[in-house]
């Protein structure tokens, strides 16, 4: 993707817009790779975009810190200029800004880093944070300072990394930028690093600096690159990636005193469940968050979405880019263009061909469900669940969409739900966890409801699949509008996950041939079919699902893969020739659909495989689309 032409200088106020144009291409630039990247916009629209210029494709080697600039909204953009340079090898990472509105002074925060001798990876072992400061719009940068702040915190942190992307200033004009630490490589597994985020803050404009507090450190929450924003009551999120690779839930973590302490951290489903990546969130307007992510378990399809609670929830979303993505930012121009820069293209899983900028609207976001004059028209209020029931008053006659917040934990159990006595479209749901606890959302779905009082009552139904029986319920949103979000309809169960159990046999997991979802498959030899693993996902409503299965295709798999769907009132065996590809999905997998069946809410359905005498059999994932 080499690029869009641009579009937004002769554009229609109110008509939906985009364009793209490539920053940085390591097909044709001077390095070898071009990653981790980060935005700001100055006051009068002049937008600073950095990117890490690598000498290898490598995390610790040799890195120079970039940077672009555009005077005229993104129209054009200056050439490259080196702002720190590597000499003699130095490893310069994670660029983040911050701005100054007061004072109009940009900060780059940034980190040097390096590798113990025993170090054979190519990740850093310790990180230096630096941070210098320009005073005329990116133009000239000041000297260097080092800012040591971190021993204190008693971890044994050795690497200190800002970011990346962008910091903020808060609503008292203090300067707050994340700060993600971890120990060596060097002799600790991945739950040793002790992965956590402590953020820099100052509130004289920059010429100290001091710490947060830290996020609360739990080897079940490694909180690592992330990004801060500001919500409507004035609290600070912060939302991460989970430390190391794999299909995983963000990190969240709320202050209430404006950055200097924390919550206890939680996994967070609102934002989706994704490949473990840097993503972009930006406080966008009062009552609007935007989020930015490779919407995949691997890192593939960049989307952008926009939330109205506080990033409890997407409500709409769409895609950048379905093939490969990477890491993002996100920034706002003064007449509320959007301005996306993220890595994408390219054959290596963790590094970007490409660094691309893109511009949009909100109405080109949105579909036209959402503008800056007219409003995304929701109305919205919330109600508290407490001892499994809860009163909501409609004020008038009308369609509402009924969100349920919940809390996951590996010992949940399932929960059922009842709407004046009637059941919604989603009336049963497993709270267990796929890892650690956390919060999820759940569109039960859309109800004609008389005004006034109605009662919801919530009942629990059973262990959940991890064994447990806890129910823990939030709170119930009632929400009308006039266009519906963006909710997929799908359930999914990978190898290896939450529902996947391996009933007979060995199953080893192997990447050896493209095409799987998620991290990995499974696969057995042939044989005489008693071997067998199995699917089962938890139903959230009664209904006609289409049984969807991913695999690996090869000359040695077997042509009769055998497959059997239990659903409501029986069972059908479906032979998949697995030398065969499926279609591919810009999520991920290559799939074949098995049919569609009937089958009642909860744990009664499931897909297994056994081996086969034909060959080789592979066990990736299985996904149920309600139709």
């Amino acid at each position: 993707m080499t690029g869009v032409t641009p579009a937004f200088a002769g554009r229609t106020p109110g008509q939906p817009a985009y364009d793209e144009q490539t920053l940085w291409d390591a097909s044709s630039g001077p390095l070898a790779n071009y990653h981790v990247h980060g935005l700001t916009v100055l006051p009068d629209d002049t937008i600073l975009a950095f990117c890490e210029g690598r000498h290898e494709v490598c995390d610790a080697g040799p890195r120079d810190l970039l940077m672009r600039r555009s005077t005229d909204k993104g129209d054009t953009w200056s050439e490259s200029q080196v702002v720190v340079p590597s000499v003699d090898g130095q490893s310069w990472g994670n660029p983040a800004a911050v701005y100054d509105r007061q004072t109009h002074e940009v900060f780059l925060f940034y980190a040097l880093s390096d590798r113990l001798p025993e170090n054979t990876s190519c990740s850093g072992d310790t990180g230096v944070l630096h941070v210098i400061s320009s005073k005329d719009k990116g133009v000239t940068w000041g000297e260097p300072r080092v800012l040591d702040l971190f021993d204190h915190f008693g971890y044994d942190w050795a690497l200190h990394s800002p970011g990346p992307g962008h910091g903020i200033q808060l609503d008292n004009g203090r300067l707050l930028m994340n700060v993600a630490h971890r120990r060596v490589i060097v002799g600790n597994t991945v739950v040793e690093r002790m992965y956590g985020v402590a953020s820099v803050y100052s509130d004289d404009h920059g010429r100290t600096w001091q710490t947060t507090g830290a996020v609360p450190v739990s080897a079940d929450y490694p909180i690592n690159e992330a990004r801060l924003v500001q919500l409507d009551d004035g609290s600070v999120l912060i939302n991460g990636r989970y430390a190391a690779g794999g299909n995983r839930q963000r990190i969240v973590s709320v202050s209430k005193d404006r950055g200097l302490t924390w919550s206890a951290p939680v996994m967070d489903g609102g934002t989706g469940t994704f490949n473990a990546v840097d993503a972009g969130m930006l406080g966008y307007t009062r009552g609007r968050v935007l989020f930015s992510r490779p919407d995949s378990p691997m890192r593939y399809n960049m989307t952008v979405s926009v939330s109205y609670d506080g990033t409890e929830s997407l409500r709409y979303s769409r895609v950048i880019n379905p093939g490969r993505s990477y890491y993002s930012d996100l920034a706002r121009l003064s007449d509320g263009t959007i301005v996306l820069i993220y890595g994408c293209d390219g054959d290596i899983p963790s590094f970007p061909l490409r660094v691309n900028v893109c511009r949009f609207n909100l109405e080109w976001l949105t579909q036209g469900r959402d503008s800056l004059a007219s409003g995304p028209r929701l109305r919205s209020r919330s109600y508290p669940v407490e001892q499994l029931t809860c009163r909501v008053v409609a004020p008038g006659p009308g369609e509402y969409e009924l969100w349920l917040r919940y809390h996951r934990s590996p010992d949940g159990g399932l929960v059922s739900v009842t709407v004046d006595g009637q059941k919604p479209r989603n009336y049963l749901i497993d709270t267990t966890s796929e890892t650690a606890a956390g919060y999820d959302v759940l569109l039960l779905g859309t109800m004609q409801l008389s005004g006034g009082p109605h009662g919801v009552r919530f009942a629990a139904a059973g262990t959940g699949r991890g064994g447990g029986q806890a129910v823990a319920l939030d709170k119930l949103t009632l929400t009308q509008g006039p266009a519906a979000p963006d909710v997929s309809e799908e359930i999914t169960v990978d190898n290896g996950a939450l529902g996947y159990s391996v009933v007979a046999g060995s199953w080893p997991s192997g990447t050896g041939v493209p095409g799987y979802y998620s991290g990995n498959y499974a696969s057995h030899a042939p044989g005489a079919g008693t071997a067998q693993v199995r699917w089962q996902p938890c139903l959230p409503g009664d209904g006609r699902y289409e049984v969807q299965v991913s695999y690996t295709a090869a000359s040695n798999r077997s042509t009769a893969a055998p497959y059997t769907v239990a659903y409501a009132g029986g069972s059908s065996t479906v032979l998949v020739d697995q030398t065969v590809r499926g279609a591919p999905d810009s999520r991920g997998g290559e799939w074949v659909s098995l049919g569609t069946y009937t089958f009642a809410a909860g744990l009664a359905a499931s897909v297994s495989l056994t081996d086969a005498p034909s060959g080789y059999v592979v066990a990736d994932a299985v996904r149920f689309l309600r139709r």
